[in-house]
């Protein structure tokens, strides 16, 4: 065999077996998929995005893993490369708010309903099963860190600011860490942190009363009875069930609406439903919460059609937020039919 030959042979093998290394090494990195997944969530606000930037996360880390020195563990070079993926992603998109994020006033419940589909809305998150809590990936997809509303008030910040609150706050990492996952010192990583902070607090105020797990037997009660009262198409009976400064609202119609007599109001002028049994329900969870998946009736049809995916904040005063979204698209990506 000639020198040539035999030199082109071992860089093929050489190749081959870094490849396959390379191979076995993400094949054994995806049990941190979910968890990276919840992060690219809370960087962007979008299911759809997040998915997409882990997809890229994962390209990322196959085409330099010869660069991997293990100075860090696995999981933590792979947040790394998450992290700036989703901030490079973030240079050329906007900020996915919620309807009551926009900065106007409540809504007449009596009014027209406008839709802004040029507006990019927030998405809720599927719930993952968690079957180990001392899972990594179930302490770094905790409840609080992927509610609804800590999502939208993230959305709020610059997403350098979001980054370090996230791998600060949520993921506990030093400041140090941080700073060299985002490229700055360890002095900027803390101003950051302390605006982010400030700002957080401005938009997203500390409530008194605690949330309520959505597999306990007071979020099964009330998220039965808040249905009960949709199928019977009793929308008075809903007064029962929320707070004093309850909100609702339905991206993406840019409104929101404050309080039970609004609330109420809203849906005996607006729903389509006209009789009771035009509207019927599966559950699941989002974000840490219950959610009430709604299908509606088409006459033509005779059919219940995806409809709605009503996304409540269950606390223990009552129903504190719903967020209805009308993107039937998210029913696939929650396992729920098209149709009942």
């Amino acid at each position: 065999m000639s020198v040539p030959l035999r030199k082109l042979l071992w860089v093929t093998v050489t190749a081959l077996d870094e490849g396959g290394a390379a191979d076995a090494f993400l094949a054994d990195a995806q049990r941190y998929r979910r968890e990276l997944l919840a992060h690219c969530y809370r960087m962007t606000g979008s299911l759809h995005d997040a998915e997409d930037l882990v997809q890229e996360t994962y390209l990322r880390a196959w085409k330099s893993y010869k660069g991997f020195q293990g100075k860090s563990s696995v999981r933590t070079w792979l947040y790394r490369i998450a992290t700036n993926t989703c901030l490079t992603a973030l240079d050329s998109s906007k900020r996915r708010p919620l309807p009551s994020g926009l900065g106007q006033p409540a809504s007449d419940p009596t009014g027209e309903l406008t839709e802004r589909h040029e507006i990019t809305w927030l998405e809720p998150l599927p719930d993952a099963p968690r079957e180990d809590p001392s899972d990594p990936s179930v302490i770094a997809e905790s409840r609080e860190a992927v509610r609804l509303a800590f999502v939208a008030a993230l959305q709020h910040l610059p997403p350098r600011q979001r980054a370090v609150l996230v791998l600060r706050e949520v993921l506990q990492w030093k400041a140090a860490e941080v700073g060299a996952a985002v490229g700055t010192s360890t002095a900027a990583v803390n101003s950051l942190l302390q605006r982010a902070r400030a700002q957080l607090e401005e938009i997203q105020p500390a409530r008194d009363d605690r949330p309520v797990p959505p597999e306990s037997p007071e979020a099964a009660e009330v998220l039965n009875r808040y249905i009960d009262a949709f199928e019977r198409y009793d929308m008075d009976r809903l007064v029962e069930l929320l707070t004093a400064d309850a909100i609702w609202e339905m991206p993406p119609f840019d409104g929101w609406y404050l309080g039970p007599a609004d609330i109420i109001t809203l849906s005996k002028v607006h729903c389509p439903a006209e009789n009771p049994g035009d509207m019927r329900f599966l559950t699941t969870t989002a974000n840490g919460q219950p959610v009430a998946a709604l299908y509606m009736l088409n006459p033509e049809t005779g059919a219940h059609e995806a409809f709605q995916l009503h996304v409540l904040d269950l606390r223990e005063t009552g129903i504190a937020h719903v967020a209805a979204f009308m993107d039937v698209r998210l029913f696939a990506k929650f396992g729920l039919p098209a149709r009942l």
